[in-house]
């Protein structure tokens, strides 16, 4: 009797890591490619009769949860978990994870890219450049100049001391958690820490966006955030697109209220305008990328070989040692 067991993968988790996944048959796992919306998805579930999802930042409202066996594991490829509803799941008896830690280095590394690409207007010269225009731009050196940070958890500490270790530039950490903050310059370079946002951004040329996507944090960066900016700062957000109004954005930006942004992550994806009257490509102060943050071939493996000790901790019944985002799950009952 075969005893391997099935483990369905969105088809753009499955391309990131494709190596490991079909290698997983070696630990017991056969990983099949479905859909990632979540209809078709639950569909393919079925038709799998796969036990366990590792699936990536899509939303996930209602089906899968009825797809996947009691006692499946939906493994997030991934941080963020917004997409998932952790209260249908845990009603499911489904155990949810994330893959902490692993992506944070990728995604530090792509701040600092966007930071020094706005620093030297790369993406205006490699336009021109390539049509034949030749018009070199003065661009502005990142040493000594001003950061902040918006979340100091994992990621926006990898931000800081690349950032103030690497570049030189002056970070401020804002923070409304309690924190050491003298670990916090010692570890990470931070000049200092407040819980005021204002206070925090009142000498940034850089600020950089490093907080989850709540229902208390949804369009955090309105217009009287924008406001509190310097007017030639730069915007960058690695974080979730849920976390910046982005029509709020579109006319600070056109309005010189901040010098430009750099964005990651959208409220939707691919990327479609909130109002279509306020389109951000538009605007030449704003640089663009994909949700890559994280889409580096070593986060990518990462991420899956994770997904995978998760599945195969839930398997063992070591609920313990899971990266397990609704712990409710394994009330009395629900075992």
């Amino acid at each position: 009797m075969d005893s391997t067991i099935k483990v369905a993968v969105t088809e753009p988790e499955y391309v990131k890591a494709q190596d490991l996944f079909e290698q997983a048959i070696d630990r017991g796992l056969e990983c099949v490619c479905v859909p990632h919306a979540d209809a078709a998805c639950a569909q393919a579930v079925r038709e799998h009769k796969a036990q366990h999802v590792v699936l990536g930042p899509e939303s996930y409202p209602e089906h899968l949860y009825e797809a996947v066996q009691r006692r499946g594991v939906l493994a997030r490829f991934g941080v963020g978990y917004d997409g998932l509803d952790l209260e249908l799941a845990t009603r499911h008896g489904l155990l949810c994870t994330n893959t902490p830690g692993v992506l944070d280095l990728s995604v530090a590394e792509h701040t600092m890219g966007l930071i020094s690409a706005a620093a030297r207007q790369t993406p205006l010269l490699n336009e021109t450049t390539r049509r034949g225009d030749w018009q070199p731009t003065i661009g502005v050196e990142l040493s000594g100049k001003g950061l902040t940070v918006i979340g100091c958890g994992p990621i926006g500490c990898r931000v800081a001391r690349i950032a103030s270790f690497g570049y030189g530039m002056r970070v401020t950490g804002c923070e409304v958690r309690a924190i050491d903050s003298d670990a916090m310059k010692r570890d990470y370079g931070f000049e200092r820490v407040v819980s005021d946002f204002a206070d925090a951004v009142s000498d940034a040329d850089f600020v950089s966006l490093h907080i989850p996507s709540t229902a208390g944090t949804r369009g955090f960066m309105n217009r009287e955030r924008l406001s509190q900016c310097r007017a030639n700062a730069w915007l960058m957000n690695t974080a979730r697109g849920a976390v910046v109004d982005e029509k709020a954005l579109f006319d600070a930006l056109r309005d010189g209220m901040i010098g430009g942004a750099a964005l990651d992550v959208f409220e939707k994806e691919p990327y479609a305008p909130a109002d279509g009257l306020k389109d951000l490509r538009e605007l030449d102060n704003v640089i663009m990328t994909p949700h890559v943050g994280s889409t580096t071939t070593e986060a990518c493996e990462r991420m899956a070989e994770r997904a995978l000790d998760n599945i195969q901790l839930a398997i063992e019944g070591r609920f313990e040692e899971m990266d397990l985002l609704n712990q409710d799950v394994l009330k009395a009952g629900d075992r």
